[in-house]
């Protein structure tokens, strides 16, 4: 890793070349970046894919300093454990990664040379990307790097960076250490690190595209994204996953598992009330899957969603409990959230009653108002009285 160190000084497109990556490769990870980005970025804002790549290939390789905190190291696995090994790869030749601990060789002393290294040949330049929460209870004496406490080593490593980008849940507000009764004070990168901008890309694990993306748009644009009220970017985070979700229909409809197993369930049916948080979660992980293969996301393997871009749901909500919906309700006209399949719920019975009773009170006066039909000649008939009656009744008084 180290000897990659000063790379980035070539473009993008020498350094492809250089490593023997084809055209066409390069395309086709362009073509991805669009997907994953539609809109919300300059880089993308392009007409084609054939654009997009002339811009990134103008670029110098973004040096990437890649540092490690409380993590399980599962945002590096998604980034490395792609279908195609060769997306990885291609990845890693798109940015410098100058530093990080998983995949380099070095250990001890000689990583951190390396590290101190990368920080000195690209002072004010690099991305750092921080995969972990922070622990800072007790000065941070949970977690120490080279006999430095993990917090330490953040605001040393970050206030050289030219931006910080937290990558997964943990590190964008704490995640599974955090979770009560948080032992370790787990923290957020943006909690701790609060003068220099810093872009949240939250996930469990989160998509390797949304943390490229920013990159390269960093880097041929020479700004961040547009982020909203929690620093994710908004290309990646201003939907809900519900919006796109392949199983939106059997909501609409009223249809929903009621257990895993059961008919519903495989055929695909709501998994609301198993606990899915898609309804209330910001995410694009129904439009933009894991590994390069179509339905691997956990909605799309039968599995609710857990919720874990969102800081008040993920690792503060249980799995299967489920959680209040206000931006997406069923038409008014279907079955509500809470009623069982194949009941009518009070309301729409109420509405119903309304309806047939003034249907059928309109019905009943248009038959007394038409002159001509029989209906209408007997009522007048037995409303009016005999003149038979009337001069029987005047004789006996």
């Amino acid at each position: 890793m180290a000897n990659e160190i000063g790379s980035q000084s070539l473009t993008i497109e020498q350094h492809l070349k250089e490593c023997g990556v084809s055209r066409r490769s390069f395309l086709q990870l362009c073509t991805a970046l669009m997907v994953t980005a539609p809109v919300g970025l300059g880089l993308t804002s392009k007409a084609t894919a054939q654009e997009v790549a002339n811009t990134i290939a103008k670029a110098r390789r973004p040096s990437v300093i890649w540092l490690h905190f409380q993590d399980c190291t599962g945002c590096s696995e998604t980034l490395l454990r792609t279908s195609r090994p060769d997306v990885a790869d291609l990845i890693l030749n798109v940015i410098s990664l100058d530093y990080h601990e998983t995949l380099m060789a070095a250990s001890g002393y000689q990583a951190e040379a390396a590290l101190k290294q990368a920080v000195a040949e690209n002072f004010g330049k690099f991305v750092l990307v921080v995969e972990g929460s922070i622990p800072t209870k007790e000065q941070g004496r949970y977690m120490k790097l080279g006999g430095r406490p993990a917090i330490e080593v953040l605001k040393d490593v970050g206030r050289k960076s030219a931006a910080v980008i937290a990558m997964g849940s943990c590190a964008a507000w704490g995640g599974v250490p955090s979770a009560d009764p948080n032992p370790t004070g787990a923290q957020g990168v943006d909690s701790i690190l609060t003068e220099k901008p810093v872009v949240n890309i939250p996930g469990c694990p989160t998509n390797p595209y949304n943390l490229l993306a920013v990159v390269l748009e960093y880097a041929t644009m020479n700004r961040l994204p547009a982020l909203d009220e929690f620093n994710r970017p908004k290309f990646a985070f201003d939907r809900h996953i519900h919006d796109h979700c392949p199983r939106r229909a059997h909501f609409d409809a009223g249809r929903f598992a009621k257990e895993f197993g059961d008919d519903g369930h495989r055929e695909g049916w709501c998994l609301y009330k198993l606990g899915c948080k898609g309804p209330v979660t910001h995410a694009a992980c129904s439009t933009r899957h894991f590994n390069e293969v179509p339905d691997v996301w956990p909605i799309g393997i039968g599995a609710p969603c857990v919720g874990c871009t969102e800081k008040s749901v993920a690792f503060r909500v249980p799995i299967f409990e489920t959680v209040d919906i206000h931006a997406a309700t069923p038409p008014e006209a279907l079955p509500l959230i809470n009623s069982r399949i194949g009941t009518i719920g009070t309301a729409a019975a109420a509405m119903a009653g309304v309806i047939a009773g003034g249907i059928g009170g309109a019905a009943l006066m248009a038959s007394r108002r038409l002159p001509g039909s029989k209906d209408a000649a007997a009522e007048a008939k037995t409303e009016e009285p005999s003149n038979e009656s009337t001069t029987g009744k005047t004789g006996n008084e």
